[in-house]
């Protein structure tokens, strides 16, 4: 179990270290905020969706190892995907990291990485932060998310 654990960390670790699709995204037609104000971390997701396809998503802004990991995580699992698609992602993926006894769905991939911040509800909040921004992008919800 070390093992595995000790390369969940280091895939988060190049993910915050070197994150995927970290920039703006001057052909977005989707924009949404975040902000986490416990750990202070800041994030817009932007979208790129041709009908109910994401054909491109990016992130920028600063956050914490966890959130920044996420959010570049979550840009390369959605790249692609239909809307349908990327909100059951969100409900498999926020399970994964809100309950105990989760198991991973295959269909998250590399997002598993995240499951052991559900040991740490605090870092839940860092961990979701890009995922309910991305809600808010796909609504057009022009207020800003917080996790609190």
């Amino acid at each position: 179990m070390s093992d595995l654990r000790d390369l969940y960390q280091e895939v988060i670790f190049d993910h915050y270290k070197k994150p995927r699709n970290f920039h703006a995204m001057a052909d977005a037609n989707h924009v949404a905020h975040g902000h986490n104000r416990l750990c202070g971390d800041k994030l817009t997701v932007y979208l790129h969706l041709e009908g109910d396809v994401i054909q491109d998503v990016s992130f920028e802004g600063n956050g914490c190892a966890i959130s920044t990991a996420s959010a570049s995580l979550m840009t390369d699992a959605l790249k692609g995907k239909k809307v349908e698609e990327a909100e059951r992602l969100f409900e498999e993926f926020h399970h994964l990291v809100t309950h105990d006894d989760a198991e991973a769905s295959p269909d998250l991939g590399k997002l598993e990485v995240l499951a052991g911040v559900r040991e740490f509800p605090a870092r839940v909040k860092c961990a979701t932060l890009a995922w309910h921004t991305l809600q808010a992008a796909l609504k057009d919800r022009a207020a800003p998310v917080t996790t609190e």
